[in-house]
């Protein structure tokens, strides 16, 4: 992992990729916390990042907080977190805790896993939970993680790799788990509303009409309104609509652009119609919702927070 201060001088959303260590060359990494620490300033890690890869934390000791997406979650031993790639995710201080951190690529899992655990989905909620009756397991499987992950060279390396897939699967599929309550059969994906979300992804600074996702698609506009109320719980424009806030409110909060440029990247036809549309949704002009969130940020930002 590694982090560089590629935007010091103004405020942006810097993208991560994933950068394998030298000599390791499979698409995972395990470190703890006191790597983490010697490796990225704490400043560095304050600023909001959107990784290209999924990041699993887990603590043994003292607390940590982490805001992902303007949600705040807090960490103590034994809890886990799961950050998604293009998650917008800033790190608490590390000072006073410890614990293990797995960065992986989507393409180190199996298709079948990745199914299963929802690797794919942009929009799976963020597992953030204090553990108790799989601790052990989980703990377990961690440990043999990392083990394996620095056992590079006592085994061939194809045998490595595949140890480490097999192994980073058994944990991946267990936290998945945890966002499926207790009794409920984990349902079959919609192919109609997996596609209506990959068009969105691709497509919402274009458009917001639902009519013109179901032209792309090849639907009818109640046939996808359907397909996302049952599977996400919502209807299509709402999908659409949340796709459009978030994207506003990460470049609101964390970049320098003027709402004006905001209105023109998201699709808008004049920052009037932006300003009524945030308005309506959020309950706050942007400008508003730019200064409480820039205020929270100050308050929690740590010493010498910009000279990292």
């Amino acid at each position: 992992m590694m982090v560089k201060n590629r935007h010091a001088a103004s405020r942006e959303i810097p993208e991560l990729p994933f950068a394998a260590p030298a000599g390791t060359p499979t698409g995972a990494e395990v470190m703890s916390l006191a790597e983490l620490r010697g490796r990225v300033p704490q400043p560095s890690l304050a600023r909001p990042q959107r990784p290209d890869f999924h990041q699993l934390l887990t603590l043994t000791s003292g607390e940590l907080r982490q805001t992902v997406d303007f949600t705040e979650h807090v960490l103590r031993p034994g809890s886990w977190l799961w950050v998604r790639p293009g998650r917008v995710h800033q790190w608490g201080n590390l000072a006073n805790a410890e614990g293990t951190l797995i960065l992986f690529q989507q393409d180190m899992l199996d298709a079948a896993t990745a199914v299963a655990a929802r690797v794919d989905d942009p929009y799976a909620p963020v597992v953030s939970v204090p553990v108790a009756d799989d601790a052990r397991a989980l703990d377990e499987a961690a440990e043999h993680l990392r083990h394996e992950f620095q056992a590079l060279g006592h085994l061939p390396l194809e045998v490595h790799t595949a140890a480490l897939r097999h192994l980073l699967a058994v944990l991946v599929l267990r936290l998945a788990h945890l966002t499926v309550p207790a009794g409920s059969p984990t349902p079959e994906p919609d192919e109609i509303y997996l596609r209506f979300r990959d068009v969105v992804e691709r497509n919402f600074t274009r458009t917001r009409r639902v009519e013109d996702y179901a032209r792309m698609l090849g639907y009818s506009p109640r046939t996808l309104a359907r397909a996302t109320l049952n599977s996400a719980g919502l209807s299509a424009k709402e999908f659409v609509d949340r796709r459009v806030v978030l994207e506003a409110k990460r470049l609101l909060a964390h970049s320098d652009r003027t709402a004006s440029q905001i209105s023109d990247q998201l699709g808008f036809v004049n920052p009037s119609q932006f300003s009524k549309y945030f308005l309506h949704r959020v309950g706050r002009s942007p400008i508003d919702f730019r200064d409480e969130v820039r205020g929270r940020q100050a308050a929690h930002e740590p010493a010498g927070g910009q000279n990292g």
